[in-house]
């Protein structure tokens, strides 16, 4: 019977789940990590593995500061990493563009080879044409402007190279001046930081309390009823003379000019008619003298004006 159940615990389920000699070893301590020896991998290992994860845009900072301590330590063990934000993600995407077409029209435009490859952008081409794509590429990077600006701006270029006349000439004039609209953000209110105390805040009245200070506390229901009818009879009062007022508003008649003001208007419209009936009379005068005398008009108006201004100034001090 003893060899039996010997011989049952000695059978395992799996046909190739033997027992090992290291299993029951005393001497091996199988929570030791030990130490990478690159003996171990002569030869080496290629393999590609990305992720991406979400993180708040204030920790962008955070991350490239301490990435450069994650590559060091990962290099200990023969692992290089790179990290892409997603801010560059974005902008490397508007060089592609969807099925890369924004890239095609680059090359057709420039007519030098472009390949985009994770933080990389290699060109290859005429001297002019690479400093095409340079300036194309930092405006896209730099947020300065979108590559399809620079595609609308190179295929005019291409059209006024046509024309003979325009050699000599500056073509600024026939291309378009693209303007950078930044979309206004919402300014975060930022609290004002009150100073520290190691104690909590005072606890907030409830309801209870604040009808307890009232005294509503102890009202009954009728009571409660007829001081909420009470108040609301007031704020629809309020309401009604405010309405009220709005209205007749309307109907106020404008504010009048004040007596004196009318008595200076007065005064002189009645100088300047006593000195039309004054010219009139002249002006009779003198057709009467006309033939029995030879007098100078001018002269005698302006003669007569000074004697009438003169009657004026001692009547005012009479």
């Amino acid at each position: 019977m003893e060899e039996e159940t010997v011989m049952e615990k000695k059978k395992h389920k799996g046909k190739h789940d033997k027992p090992k000699p290291w299993d029951e070893d005393p001497n091996i301590d199988r929570w030791k990590i030990e130490k990478f020896d690159p003996s171990w991998n002569e030869g080496g290992l290629l393999e590609v593995s990305s992720f991406s994860t979400l993180f708040p845009q204030y920790r962008e900072k955070y991350l490239q500061q301490a990435w450069p301590m994650v590559k060091g330590a990962l290099k200990e063990y023969g692992v290089s990493c790179e990290l892409n934000l997603e801010r560059f993600v974005k902008r490397r995407q508007h060089l592609v563009g969807p099925n890369s077409s924004t890239l095609k029209a680059l090359e057709i435009l420039t007519g030098c080879y472009i390949l985009v490859q994770g933080n990389t952008v290699a060109a290859m081409g005429s001297f002019k044409g690479l400093k095409q794509v340079r300036k194309i590429v930092e405006d896209c990077i730099q947020n300065k402007m979108h590559p399809v600006y620079h595609i609308k701006i190179l295929m005019m270029k291409k059209e006024l190279e046509k024309d003979p006349t325009l050699a000599n000439e500056t073509w600024d004039r026939f291309l378009p001046k693209f303007k950078k609209k930044n979309v206004k953000q919402k300014k975060v209110k930022s609290k004002e930081k009150k100073p520290y105390t190691p104690f909590p805040p005072p606890p907030q009245p409830s309801k209870v309390d604040k009808l307890l200070e009232s005294g509503e506390y102890f009202l009954s229901e009728r009571k409660k009823e007829s001081k909420k009818w009470q108040e609301k009879q007031e704020k629809q009062a309020e309401k009604t003379a405010e309405n009220k007022r709005k209205r007749e508003a309307a109907f106020i008649p404008p504010e009048e000019t004040s007596k004196q003001d009318s008595r200076n208007h007065e005064d002189q419209n009645k100088d300047v008619a006593a000195m039309a009936m004054s010219l009139k009379e002249k002006a009779k005068k003198l057709k009467k003298q006309k033939y029995a005398e030879n007098i100078n008009a001018e002269e005698y108006i302006a003669a007569s004006g000074e004697e009438s201004s003169k009657r004026k100034k001692k009547s005012k001090h009479s």
